[in-house]
């Protein structure tokens, strides 16, 4: 049997090689600002350097732990940058305080900071501009492949064929493959190619689940991990009473401004749909005309493009997503969370109920302020749409984690700045 696999692509270590340089550069920069902002904590420029040189560690600790734990493209790969410095940052931390050893915390959390930004922005970044080239190994269902145009697909004929332009192989591992093509991946795998189960790596490439069956997550039950829920939970209520202190004058300001570009209440409420099924008021700041009065309670749910109902203002605070914040309440009485799938209207998740399977399971989390979903699609309503919109939420209920929150927080700020999704 001819095994001709080669991997000819250099994007890996060249941009391995863009994080590094760019990590160090960033290290360098928090230690420079320090400082010339005359911190307390430059009275050691020894304390300054060693606590560079522990982070210097730590970025190349990071680095070789995203090689180990990072197998799959797209999401994951983003994903598994975070998971690797946050691990690597925190054995660091770990040993200075159980050594005792003198450090600058500004500097060490600086440095983890701006170490972790500046590795996903390469990471993005590179992985737009670059197409990979998989091989597609004969048997099960690849239809569903088709729809992802990032990736140059190319269907294996035999174990023989030559595949020096491939990347990496896929195959869909719930089939019972032929004697050869077992042995040929065995190959693949023994050579440091990689070899990716089809339906796996299509998620991580579009970072939706397919609702082919309500399937088991990653733990082996349908119910996220409740340890994380839990924490989540409390730190929800803690940033937003913090927020409803801090943003208590813009509230002020902008409910003064809706009340002045158009007759009505400054806050508009709806009955949506929420955690475990359960309905509850949300709160926005008004984005349209009270005195248009819709043909249907359904019709009057849904919001189109250019929808002619939105007042001047409320363009601007659906564009910039400050019509969201009087949710920080629904946080407080803990009926949302800063990060979830939107909840629905009562109305609209009836009627998606009826059209959708397993549309309900999409409530078996909190709902968020900003999600998944919504940092990848934005605003849908129609029902074919939504099914889309589903596979998102689907994906961030199987990969429930803080990895995927600190992912959607970033998305959410680049959204906000691109105004992307806004109707």
């Amino acid at each position: 049997m001819m095994f001709s696999f080669t991997k000819r692509s250099k994007g890996g270590p060249l941009l391995r090689r863009y994080q590094i340089f760019g990590a160090i550069v960033s290290i360098s920069l928090c230690l420079l600002l320090i400082v010339l902002t005359g911190s307390p904590e430059n009275t050691s420029a020894y304390l300054l350097v060693k606590t560079g040189f522990y982070c210097l560690i730590a970025m190349m600790v990071g680095f070789e732990l995203d090689r180990n734990i990072n197998k799959y493209p797209g999401v994951e790969a983003t994903s598994s940058l975070l998971t690797a410095f946050a691990i690597s940052f925190a054995m660091l931390l770990a040993i200075l305080i159980l050594g005792r050893l003198p450090y600058s915390r500004l500097l060490l959390f600086a440095s983890y900071t701006l170490v972790a930004l500046w590795s996903m922005a390469i990471h993005v970044a590179t992985s737009r501009r670059r197409k990979l080239t998989i091989g597609v190994v004969p048997g099960g269902d690849h239809s569903f492949m088709l729809d992802v145009q990032s990736v140059h697909w190319i269907p294996l004929k035999s174990p023989d064929q030559d595949t020096t332009a491939v990347h990496a192989v896929t195959a869909d591992l719930r089939v019972d493959l032929p004697p050869e093509w077992d042995r040929w991946l065995a190959d693949c795998a023994l050579s440091g190619i990689p070899v990716y189960h089809t339906k796996h790596l299509v998620e991580s490439l579009t970072g939706m689940v397919r609702l082919e069956h309500l399937s088991e997550n990653s733990f082996g039950t349908l119910a996220p991990v409740s340890a994380f829920m839990t924490f989540k939970h409390v730190a929800d209520w803690f940033i937003a009473a913090t927020a409803l202190v801090l943003l208590t004058p813009l509230l002020l300001l902008l409910a003064i401004a809706i009340r002045l570009d158009s007759p009505g209440p400054a806050i508009f409420r709806q009955t949506r749909i929420g955690y475990r099924g359960e309905p509850f008021t949300v709160y926005k700041f008004r984005t349209m005309k009270s005195a248009i009065l819709p043909t249907s309670a359904l019709d009057a749910a849904k919001t189109q493009s250019d929808d002619t109902r939105i007042t001047r203002i409320g363009a601007f605070l659906r564009r910039s997503r400050l019509d969201e914040l009087p949710q920080i309440v629904n946080i407080l009485k803990g009926e949302m969370s800063w990060i979830g799938p939107r909840p629905e209207a009562r109305v609209l998740s009836e009627w998606y109920e009826g059209e959708i399977p397993f549309y309900r399971y999409r409530h078996i989390v909190r709902p968020g302020l900003t999600g998944w979903a919504q940092v990848n699609q934005g605003h849908v309503a129609e029902v074919d749409d939504v099914r889309y919109k589903l596979y998102f939420d689907f994906y961030y209920i199987k990969n429930y984690s803080p990895w995927i929150d600190i992912l959607i927080a970033l998305k959410t700020i680049q959204t906000i700045l691109t105004g992307f999704g806004a109707k």
